[in-house]
């Protein structure tokens, strides 16, 4: 048996592209036979799977679960949209989501969370995947709310399949009113969320320095009028107050109705009710928003995908 050594370790990752540990491993089941280590980890999926890490991932799909006043919302990426279609990927986003739900998790503690009972975790099973699929394959991000008494909401947009969609949205919702007032009006949040955007649930959640940001700008706009200072600040405050209805979700007009703000449509409910109904939360994940995606035309995305 060839000792291991670090160097021999790193000629295997070099050689792979795979982990360093996945490479001990591999090498140290195989005796130490590098080329024995290399067919270890094409079998076990695991070269395949480092070769494709540096691809770029923006595409894929949103899960959103909910259970027990708890949802969570999942992004996971692939190359190609035509991924978003296979069942293998989508049974495991969806399976990830639940795991979401289950517990307050971040990116790192969900891939180490063992995975639909199969003695794997969540990254062990995403690995396999990649090289089942033949993709690069990226747990990206994931949200969870949760309320003591209330009810989350959710809502999917392009649904793909249930639960599995575009754009993924939870609306978290305290209140000791009945699941007949919080379900529906939560679902009506929701789908406003989705459509508006927001960035922030109420005006003392702008952090400071995005409003002195916005501030510099609309300063330096009303400037240009040739009004006095004192003017000027007093059309600074009033075009904030425009920044606030595109912002903040309690400011905007309902998308719903059109009319009302956010804020008086929740009052409303609370009144119809008989009891407190407070937003005490939401998120909105889209797609592959923020992601850097390089520009490439169908012909190549289908000739990188036969030299893959």
């Amino acid at each position: 048996m060839a000792e291991i050594t670090a160097a021999l370790v790193k000629e295997l990752r070099d050689k792979t592209g795979a982990g360093m540990m996945d490479c001990k491993r591999a090498l140290g089941d195989t005796g130490g036979d590098l080329e024995a280590a290399v067919d270890w980890l094409r079998k076990k999926g695991l070269a395949a799977a480092a070769k494709k890490a540096g691809r770029v991932a923006a595409e894929g799909l949103i899960g959103v679960a909910t259970a027990d006043k708890a949802g969570a919302v999942v992004e996971v990426n692939s190359e190609t949209d035509f991924v978003a279609r296979n069942e293998l990927f989508q049974n495991f986003v969806r399976a990830v989501a639940g795991l979401a739900v289950a517990a307050e998790r971040d990116v790192e503690a969900l891939k180490s969370a063992s995975f639909a009972g199969n003695g794997k975790t969540v990254e062990s099973e995403l690995t396999d995947l990649i090289g089942r699929i033949g993709e690069n394959l990226v747990l990206r991000r994931v949200t969870r709310l949760a309320v003591a008494r209330g009810h989350v909401a959710s809502y999917v947009h392009n649904l793909v399949s249930p639960g599995l969609g575009k754009i993924g949205v939870l609306v978290a919702l305290e209140s000791t009113a009945g699941e007949d007032v919080l379900a529906p009006l939560g679902r009506q949040l929701a789908m406003h969320v989705a459509a508006a955007n927001p960035q922030y649930l109420d005006v003392s959640s702008v952090p400071a320095a995005a409003l002195d940001r916005e501030r510099a700008v609309l300063r330096d706009q009303a400037g240009t009028t040739g009004k006095s200072a004192d003017i000027v600040e007093k059309m600074v405050e009033g075009r904030l107050r425009k920044f606030y209805e595109e912002s903040v979700l309690l400011d905007q007009v309902f998308v719903i109705d059109g009319d009302s703000r956010v804020a008086k449509v929740v009052e409303a409910a609370a009144k119809s009710a008989g009891a407190p109904i407070k937003i005490a939360g939401f998120v909105r994940f889209a797609l592959g928003e923020g992601i850097d995606r390089p520009t490439s035309d169908f012909a190549a995305e289908v000739g990188a995908q036969l030299n893959s």
